[in-house]
C-alpha cells in the first residue's frame, strides 16, 4: 500500500531542507515550494521573518516567496529590505521588486527608494533596490536617479547611469513573454526567466506550451557553452504550467529526462513531481539509471528523480503490479520505491 503524504508534511519538509548547509539541497527546495505556490506561503513566511533561523534559509525562503509572488509576502519583504543583513536583505528586496509594478506597488516603491538613498545600508543591497526601481518606466525613476548621482559612494553614484535590463527603458515582461511564444525571443535566457517568474502565472497555457517549443528549438541551435541558460529558461516556462497544474508539455519533459546524461536544472524535477503521470516514470527511471544505480558525482540528481518518482507513484496510486512498473524492473532491475 502507498501513503500518501498530507500537503503539510511535504511543505513542513522542504522548509526544514531549507536551512540545509547543503546549497544544491536548498534550491531543489525552493523549486518545489515554488510549484506548491500558495499552500506553501504561509510557512515561508514563518521562517523568513525568524531572526533566530539561519541566514542562507531566511534568503531561500525568500527566494520561494519571490519565485511565488503572493501578495501576503510583501509586508515582511519591506520590513526585512532596511533591517536584515546583506544576504537577507538583498533577497527581500528581490521579492519587493516583485510587486512595483503591481496593485501593491507604493509601499514597495516608497521602502525601495528609502533603501536606494540609506547611506547605512550596505552597499549590494542599495544596488539591488536601484535594480527593482528601474522595473519603472524612466521617467518615473527620473527623480530619485538624480538623487542617487549625488551619492557619496562611487558605486551608487555611478548606478543611477547603468542602464536597466532593456536599453530602451524597464522590460514588459508580458510582451516579452507574449512575443517568446510567437517565436521572437530575446538575446539573452535570464530576460526570458525574469518575465516568466513575474508574469508566468497569468500566461496562457498554451502560450507557455508554445515557449517550451520555441527554447528548445532555440537550445539546439546553440553552441554547448551557451545552451545552459536556454535550458533553465525552458525549466521556468515548465515550472510555470506546473504552478497551474498543466500537463501541456510533458511530452517535452520526457522526453528531456530521458536524454538526460546530466543533472538537469531542479525546475524540471520539481515539475515531474508535481503534475507527471505514469507515462513519466520510464523517463525517470532511464534518468536514474544513467546515474549508474545513484552513484553519481552530484548525488542529489538520483536522490531527487528518486523523490519524484515516488511522488507519482504515491499520487496515481501505483503498486507493483502495473505493467510498468514490471517493465522498469525487467528492464533496468531497478526498484526505486517502497
Amino acid at each position: 500500500m502507498v501513503i500518501r503524504l498530507s500537503s503539510a508534511k511535504q511543505v513542513d519538509a522542504l522548509i526544514a531542507d531549507l536551512s540545509s548547509e547543503d546549497a544544491v539541497k536548498r534550491d531543489a527546495a525552493v523549486a518545489r515550494l515554488t510549484v506548491m505556490g500558495a499552500r506553501a506561503v504561509g510557512r515561508l513566511i514563518v521562517l523568513a521573518d525568524d531572526r533566530g533561523a539561519p541566514a542562507p534559509g531566511r534568503a531561500a525562503a525568500f527566494r520561494a516567496l519571490e519565485a511565488i509572488g503572493d501578495p501576503r509576502a510583501l509586508d515582511v519583504a519591506l520590513r526585512w529590505v532596511s533591517e536584515g543583513d546583506e544576504q537577507i536583505s538583498t533577497a527581500a528586496v528581490d521579492v519587493a521588486r516583485v510587486f512595483v509594478r503591481s496593485p501593491h506597488g507604493v509601499p514597495a516603491v516608497d521602502r525601495l527608494s528609502a533603501v536606494s538613498m540609506d547611506v547605512r545600508r550596505p552597499v549590494p543591497v542599495r544596488l539591488a533596490a536601484i535594480r527593482a526601481l528601474r522595473d519603472l518606466a524612466a521617467e518615473t525613476v527620473k527623480p530619485l536617479m538624480a538623487a542617487i548621482r549625488a551619492d557619496p559612494v562611487p558605486e551608487i553614484a555611478a548606478a543611477a547611469d547603468q542602464p536597466g535590463d532593456d536599453p530602451g527603458g524597464a522590460i514588459d515582461p508580458v510582451r516579452c513573454v507574449e512575443e517568446a511564444a510567437n517565436g521572437t525571443l530575446p538575446d539573452e535566457p535570464a530576460v526570458l526567466c525574469r518575465a516568466l517568474s513575474d508574469v508566468g502565472a497569468e500566461t496562457p497555457l498554451p502560450a507557455l506550451q508554445a515557449i517550451v517549443d520555441r527554447v528548445r528549438e532555440r537550445e539546439s541551435r546553440e553552441p554547448r557553452s551557451r545552451r545552459g541558460g536556454w535550458t533553465g529558461a525552458r525549466a521556468v516556462a515548465h515550472l510555470a504550467l506546473a504552478r497551474r497544474g498543466s500537463r501541456l508539455a510533458l511530452y517535452d519533459l520526457r522526453e528531456t529526462l530521458e536524454r538526460a546524461t546530466e543533472p538537469l536544472p531542479v525546475e524540471f524535477v520539481a515539475t515531474v513531481s508535481a503534475v507527471g503521470d505514469v507515462s513519466c516514470l520510464e523517463p525517470l527511471a532511464a534518468a536514474y539509471a544513467q546515474t549508474a544505480g545513484g552513484r553519481h558525482r552530484q548525488d542529489w540528481w538520483p536522490r531527487h528523480l528518486s523523490g519524484a518518482f515516488r511522488a507519482i507513484v504515491a499520487r496515481e496510486r501505483i503498486t507493483r503490479r502495473h505493467a510498468t512498473m514490471k517493465k522498469i524492473a525487467k528492464r533496468w532491475g531497478l526498484e526505486i520505491y517502497d
